[in-house]
């Protein structure tokens, strides 16, 4: 009796003191926070679209408690480069809250520090360089035109059946990847155990918001949940890497795959082996998933507007012809293509929110305090769609990326897929070639219809920190070129 009185009494005082912080600081103005739960309880599943309605009410900038921590929200392009510019290196640290990225030892979610200059430099240098980029360009070709084959077998057995994209995107997104890390494709099995993992990843039972987010809670989870979910995942996780990827004998290649590279440095103690497993799982998951999802919102957008996917093939057809297949050579000479994987990058960004950056001091950003340790989100997704920057911004139109040059990697604040500033994705080129290139053989090779009216195609968002289509989009393709360019492209294809 005297413990529960004590945990309650506890309780209370942690809640004044709350309320006393938000009194004492002039913190941005944001819905009113509940007893306990703070606005969790107010939020939806898609946190983008609350936190975008929010904005509506209360500002560009707001605050939001979730449990008893503070989360500062952006909403617009100059307050997006207070925050990835001109206060970047205050806040420039990652908040940290699922279980799975506590220790911080990887790149995505490492502080800012010695630590992450140290692995950022390691993966621009062996993969993100222009000559690393250029050193692997055959085989993402390769990989691209493997998947058209495939899609062409296919439809030479039932060319009625849809064609669930998503499967050949995540396929051929995942390979390239990984032939660029372990300098392999994963066999069969062991990609079906990749996915299973990164799925489960997004629904691991375990602590509850309330527990996640409410500090004086979280000594009382063990009370709650059972760590041992938790602990069986970490180990399938394990297992897997060291079977997949540890169990691999490298050396002997023409070119040495991202995986010796930081073996070697194991060897030398320069990297831990947990830094190793947490650097090769960024590169796996990050690179897969957000190319992936980005080219199946541009085929779904230009499947409702047949017109902007005639005008692409329409490009490709004068510049490639219909005697070879596109190669990435071809991409400078293909504005409008470039131009449909920008406005897709700006109408539906991987990452809506960008990841959580974290206040390491108490900084001044639109007029208003944000505390120390405080969680600050940009909502890259509210940016894209903002009147204010964009004439009908619902609207996928890439011209109007032909009508004014406009940079989509960090530059302009206007459109953020890759973020910005110390933290800016260091995969930016390579994923826009991959996405280019994916993107127009596909629409070189095929014409993509629906077999139902194109307005009844779902284009809701699945919850979620990346931003995929809640109902994978299904397509009619027929083949646009001579038969032989698919079935040996390896001898036709520049």
């Amino acid at each position: 009796m005297d413990f529960l009185l004590f945990s309650l009494v506890t309780i209370i005082i942690a809640a004044v003191m709350q309320h006393l912080r938000r009194r004492r600081f002039n913190i941005p103005p944001g819905p009113p926070p509940h007893f306990l739960v703070g606005n969790l309880n107010q939020l939806k599943p898609q946190w983008t679209q609350s936190f975008s309605e929010w904005s509506q009410t209360y500002g560009p900038i707001i605050s939001v408690w979730l449990g008893s921590q503070l989360s500062v929200v952006v909403s617009s392009s100059d307050l997006a480069k207070q925050v990835l510019r001109h206060k970047d290196y205050q806040l420039c640290n990652r908040q940290r809250t699922a279980r799975m990225t506590q220790n911080g030892s990887d790149l995505i979610w490492s502080d800012y520090g010695q630590h992450y200059v140290k692995l950022r430099k390691l993966c621009t240098l062996e993969l993100f360089s222009l000559k690393s980029i250029e050193s692997f360009r055959s085989m993402r070709e390769m990989e691209v035109r493997s998947m058209v084959r495939s899609i062409f077998m296919d439809l030479m057995s039932d060319d009625k059946k849809p064609v669930m994209l998503r499967n050949y995107l995540s396929s051929v997104a995942l390979n390239i990847v990984s032939r660029l890390v372990i300098g392999k494709t994963f066999e069969p099995k062991e990609g079906k155990e990749f996915k299973s993992i990164v799925e489960k990843e997004t629904r691991l039972p375990g602590a509850t918001k309330l527990l996640d987010y409410t500090v004086w809670l979280k000594r009382f989870s063990s009370w709650f949940t059972s760590d041992k979910a938790f602990l069986k995942h970490m180990a399938r996780r394990k297992n897997w890497f060291k079977e997949a990827v540890m169990g691999e004998v490298y050396g002997g290649g023409e070119q040495k795959c991202f995986v010796q590279s930081l073996l070697e440095l194991k060897e030398k103690n320069e990297l831990s082996e947990e830094t190793v497993m947490g650097l090769v799982w960024n590169m796996l998951t990050a690179g897969a998933d957000t190319n992936a999802i980005t080219i199946e919102w541009a085929m779904a957008e230009m499947i409702r507007c047949p017109n902007v996917q005639e005008k692409v093939q329409n490009e490709l057809d004068s510049v490639v012809g219909s005697k070879r297949l596109m190669s990435e050579s071809d991409i400078p000479n293909l504005p409008y293509l470039q131009s449909v994987v920008k406005e897709a990058l700006r109408l539906h960004p991987p990452t809506p929110l960008m990841l959580p950056h974290k206040a390491s001091e108490t900084v001044q950003i639109g007029g208003y305090k944000v505390p120390k340790g405080t969680t600050v989100y940009v909502n890259v997704q509210a940016i894209g769609r903002d009147s204010a920057n964009w004439k009908n911004p619902y609207e996928f139109r890439p011209e109007r990326f032909l009508e004014e040059e406009t940079d989509v990697k960090g530059q302009d604040f206007r459109v953020l897929p890759f973020g910005s500033g110390r933290r800016v994705c260091p995969a930016a080129q390579l994923s826009i070639n991959m996405m280019s290139l994916a993107l127009g053989n596909l629409l070189h090779c095929f014409s993509w219809t629906t077999s139902t009216p194109r307005e009844n195609i779902d284009m809701t968002e699945k919850p979620g920190l990346v931003c995929y289509m809640k109902t994978p989009l299904q397509a009619i393709a027929s083949s646009r070129l001579p038969q032989d360019l698919y079935l040996n492209f390896s001898q036709k294809c520049i």
